[in-house]
């Protein structure tokens, strides 16, 4: 079977753990086997076991975020390595955009990225139907690699194991597991201080969508008030006259999590959509309660998942001239 190797940035380990959680039904097929340099044993030389991986495995995926670019061993030496054995056809490339950068002017700007158009992993709403679509790419990666791969017999074949001679050494390895992953333990100030950053996040986002909002389209303006350190509104005007008008507040007395409330009302004690914060084994992220017309309910939703379902919520009745 093909072995698929991760190049990536250290920055992302936490995605990347996703990323090969999605992987698992195509290692429990015996599709593909992945390797990463988290599965260095002690006493091992690192780079000497990473350019074993990065020289031999069949399937290389480039994790692809701004500390993946600015890395400089990601960059020079996997990257590099990566890119000259796609070309000369011993290996498959998969760019993984994982979060967004000015990657399409690197070496392999030139591949096909994903997931679909090469949106970043975290500008998805739901992050497992992004690193579902890079599991479809791999399983396809997969399949050329065996389709591709000539047929040969082994010669000198040992009777009492079955191992070409010529390929005895190499077939002696230590053997171990590749689940080697753990559960992680979020404690409540983990999960006040992820709600407060997304806050944050969301924010930002609304305040520079309204900008661009207002660049792109003749006679709308849109204005941005932060009201306090836990409330601010969104305010859309067409020709003059307010069409949207929305306050966002975390907290309150809705309890902990982030609102949406249409209007600007700041008593904060009614919203029409609601995020919380849950966590899994490996990650925090937010649900919503699907409560607004245009919501799905109950996504696994990143920061900027949850920042596209509230603006979503602003923006769509604009779109569809109600």
């Amino acid at each position: 079977m093909p072995n698929v190797f991760f190049s990536y940035c250290h920055a992302d380990e936490a995605l990347r753990d996703q990323l090969e959680k999605q992987l698992s039904m195509l290692k429990r097929q015996g599709v593909i086997e992945t390797w990463h340099d988290r599965r260095i044993n002690a006493g091992q030389e690192i780079d000497a076991a990473i350019d074993e991986h990065i020289n031999t495995d069949e399937i290389i995926l480039l994790l692809v975020s701004p500390d993946f670019i600015a890395s400089d061993y990601c960059y020079n030496v996997e990257m590099g390595r990566a890119m000259e054995r796609h070309e000369a056809k011993q290996a498959i490339v998969i760019p993984v955009i994982l979060r967004a950068c000015d990657w399409h002017h690197a070496p392999f700007g030139k591949l096909l990225g994903t997931p679909l158009d090469g949106k970043p992993v975290t500008q998805w709403p739901d992050r497992d139907e992004a690193f579902l679509q890079v599991a479809k790419e791999v399983r396809k990666a997969a399949d050329k690699w065996r389709s591709d791969k000539p047929i040969t017999q082994p010669k000198d074949v040992r009777a009492d194991y079955g191992i070409p001679v010529a390929a005895a050494g190499d077939a002696i390895t230590e053997p171990r597991s590749s689940n080697l992953r753990l559960s992680k333990n979020f404690t409540q100030l983990d999960k006040d201080q992820f709600q407060f950053e997304t806050f944050e996040y969301i924010a930002r986002y609304f305040e520079n969508s309204l900008a661009e909002l207002q660049a792109r389209n003749i006679g709308y303006q849109g204005v941005f008030r932060r009201v306090d350190g836990n409330r601010f509104s969104a305010t859309i005007y067409k020709d003059g006259h307010d069409v949207v008008k929305a306050t966002i507040f975390v907290g309150g007395q809705m309890g902990r999590g982030i609102f949406y409330s249409q209007g600007d009302s700041f008593n904060m004690n009614s919203y029409n959509e609601a995020l919380h914060v849950d966590s899994d084994d490996q990650t925090l992220y937010w649900r919503n309660l699907g409560m607004g017309f245009y919501s799905k309910q109950d996504q696994k939703l990143s920061q900027e998942g949850a920042a596209a379902v509230l603006w979503d919520t602003v923006i769509a009745p604009l779109q569809r001239g109600w």
